[in-house]
């Protein structure tokens, strides 16, 4: 029962304890509740949505998680990634983004559990600890630079070059709205200075709390809306009609999907799903499906043009209809109100402006309703490699958390059942309106210095995320957005750490290339910051593979210490007569080629020597190719007049070899135990009248006579 149910170890449970954990889960709520909603904008969707994510995640990855103190939950990284990959299908915040959420958090639950029941959790070994260093300064680098236009004010684009929109933020700069810029800075300094003197208060809850406070009095906030007769710019005026008849068009087209769809049901349950018509309804289906895609691309790139306007307002006045112009265009000798108003949102009517800071808004009070994830089955294809990158990168996020903090608990951590705790927590998460999920450093740490004892805390966590949704989400209306994007660059900060891709460049150059081509490719690539991690991994592996197709081949000679090392290194004699190399490296498809050059070329070079002694003791294991090329080998050279003699093989190289008959083949008398072994065969074998023991520079009794010391 412990095994299927893991959080039956956390019981009986002592009274010191439960006060512990109760303690530590109220401390991580206060820090998760702002936290959270700050990563559900990251991820693209309304701040409430990472207050669902808080919730039942929270508790169900503590429940079947294998750490007692892992706080599962939403993550920079992994919003970051779920925002940036389903910006490709939907507008963020738009009900179609939102959908592909919660189906991705789902399709990353079902990833994760099947590894972790299949006890697949060794995969996350293909991400190599320089990818994943150069992948998380990138990442930490684009999370921080995504929030600088609501620390602004200003509007930003959405494209498939990220950086480029970012230099449009920066363009924008002299039309920074202060009392946002201000806000965001207050949050920053107050969280800064709480960090450093009182590490122990929650400072990001008392920063949103002060600022929410003031946004309130302030009336931060300032909205309006008009009619589209009262915009006086013909620029706007078209973009904003364009806006409304592409929405339009993509209600009409749905529908039109939607009877569609009801028909097909029922012509196959008349004809069947092989009927000419039912392949006609399904090809009309599939056109309106890319018409309204093609539509949504076209809607998207018009909804960003309409957020860049300025405009400023004449002020109301009796009889009068307020009207707007562009900031830049605006007749002189007109009055205006004293505000500048950005287009937020266009509906069949209506057109909304913000004219103040922008704020969180109204939260739905109550808890999410519990439903299956809706989902296309040809978008979940598309979605497919997006999910497998977040899986991994989620995954390892959590258990090099969890090993961490286990290091200092002394818990043993599983690997596969943190899987499927992780899983778990994103499949039930995705019941519950909830994006991708893993496990948090940051409130992992405060978990754990709050005095966490099991993951008890993190149910007492989720509760109080429970009763939040249910009584206090209108507390919430007027948190800044400009205090959530200083929450996420806060918690980003300490990701960037040049000092790790210097120390991996010192320690191996092709480690080193493989995290520099990472954070380049991840910067270059974003938002599909999947391609990047991708291109990284996949360098990774491609250089392994390079090292291994070419290791270390050494010419042995003896050394005055009595042993065989390698004669260039040391400048040791070789001999004339026989030659011993040592293979450093497995023999598989890759190398055998090298190796097979090595041998041919001593021996070309060696005409005397009727023997070559390969010493084996790094060679780990054989594939057939190797296999195959040993077998060619020793017949070439036996051809030619020349043995070929092993020693120190391992035995599951030499069970190979008896497997296929090659140990036969090359002959028991050809293989040793020991390099020495072998040489002292060899000199009892060579019939050559000019060989002399005595001056063979391999022989060991003369190494050993000059008594040297080693060099």
């Amino acid at each position: 029962m412990k095994r299927l149910c893991p959080f039956l170890t956390w019981f009986p449970a002592s009274r010191r304890a439960l006060r512990s954990d109760f303690i530590a889960g109220v401390t991580v709520a206060m820090v998760l509740i702002p936290q959270s909603m700050a990563y559900a904008q990251l991820a693209g969707l309304p701040a409430y949505y990472g207050l669902y994510a808080a919730f039942l995640p929270v508790m169900i990855g503590a429940l079947w998680g294998s750490s007692h103190q892992l706080a599962t939950g939403p993550v920079a990284m992994v919003s970051l990634l779920t925002g940036s990959t389903l910006a490709q299908f939907a507008a963020p915040g738009t009900e179609q983004f939102i959908v592909l959420a919660i189906a991705l958090a789902l399709m990353v639950g079902l990833m994760e559990l099947a590894i972790g029941v299949l006890r697949l959790g060794a995969i996350v070994n293909f991400m190599s600890h320089p990818v994943i260093v150069g992948f998380t300064n990138a990442a930490a680098i684009i999370i921080a630079l995504s929030q600088l236009n609501k620390i602004l004010g200003v509007s930003v684009g959405r494209s498939e070059r990220f950086l480029l929109d970012i230099w449009g933020v920066f363009l924008q700069i002299g039309d920074t709205h202060m009392p946002t810029l201000l806000m965001g800075a207050v949050a920053f300094v107050i969280m800064v200075l709480l960090r450093k003197y009182r590490p122990r208060w929650p400072g990001v809850l008392i920063a949103v709390a002060l600022t929410t406070l003031v946004s309130w009095a302030i009336s931060f906030e300032r909205n309006s809306s008009a009619g589209a007769d009262q915009f006086q710019d013909a620029t706007v005026s078209n973009v904003i009609e364009n806006v409304a008849g592409l929405a339009n068009r993509i209600e009409e087209l749905n529908n039109e999907i939607a009877v569609k769809s009801a028909d097909l049901k029922k012509q196959e349950k008349v004809h069947g799903k092989n009927h000419p018509r039912i392949l006609a309804i399904n090809y009309d289906i599939e056109i309106l499906r890319l018409d309204i895609n093609t539509i949504e691309r076209e809607y998207r790139l018009r909804v960003r043009e309409l957020r860049r306007f300025v405009l400023e307002r004449t002020p109301d006045a009796p009889g009068q209809t307020p009207t707007f112009h562009l900031a830049e265009l605006t007749p002189s000798g007109t009055s205006t109100d004293g505000y500048r108003w950005r287009i937020s949102k266009v509906t069949k009517d209506r057109v909304l402006l913000s004219g103040g800071g922008e704020v969180v808004g109204t939260i739905p009070s109550g808890l999410p309703k519990i439903a299956w994830p809706r989902f296309d089955w040809n978008m979940l294809l598309t979605l497919l490699s997006s999910a497998f990158v977040i899986t991994l990168v989620g995954f390892m996020e959590a258990i090099s958390i969890a090993k961490a903090m286990a290091v200092r608990t002394k818990q043993r951590i599983n690997p596969n059942q943190e899987l499927i705790g992780q899983g778990l927590a994103n499949i039930i998460g995705s019941m519950s309106q909830s994006f991708p999920v893993s496990g948090s450093f940051s409130r992992t740490a405060v978990n754990m210095s709050a005095g966490a004892v099991s993951g008890l805390s993190s149910v007492i966590t989720s509760m109080i995320v429970l009763v939040t949704l249910l009584l206090f989400t209108p507390l919430l209306y007027h948190l800044p957005q400009a205090v959530l994007a200083a929450v996420i660059m806060l918690a980003v900060i300490s990701l960037v750490d040049v000092k790790a891709m210097l120390h991996i460049w010192k320690a191996h150059r092709h480690d080193g290339v493989a995290s520099i081509v990472t954070f380049v490719a991840t910067l270059g690539f974003a938002p599909h910051l999947d391609s990047g991690i991708l291109v990284g991994a996949g360098l990774a592996i491609l250089l392994y593979l390079y090292r291994t197709m070419h290791p270390r081949v050494a010419i042995l000679g003896r050394h005055p210490d009595g042993t065989l090392r390698d004669a260039l290194l040391h400048d040791l004699r070789t001999s004339e007569h026989i030659i011993a190399i040592r293979f450093d490296g497995s023999l598989y498809f890759a190398n055998v080629p090298y190796f097979e050059d090595a041998v041919l070329e001593q021996s070309a070079q060696n005409p005397k020597a009727k023997f070559i002694l390969i010493v084996g003791d790094a060679i780990n294991e054989i594939d057939g190719s190797g296999e195959e090329v040993i077998r060619h080998l020793a017949r070439r050279l036996q051809e030619g007049g020349v043995t070929m003699v092993f020693s120190g093989l391992k035995r599951q190289v030499v069970q190979v070899m008896e497997n296929t008959g090659l140990y036969a083949l090359i002959g028991a008398q050809h293989f040793f135990r020991t390099e020495d072994g072998a040489l002292d065969a060899i000199y009892q074998w060579i019939k050559d009248p000019a060989f002399d023991l005595k001056f063979c520079p391999l022989n060991l009794k003369p190494a050993q006579e000059q008594g040297q010391p080693d060099a």
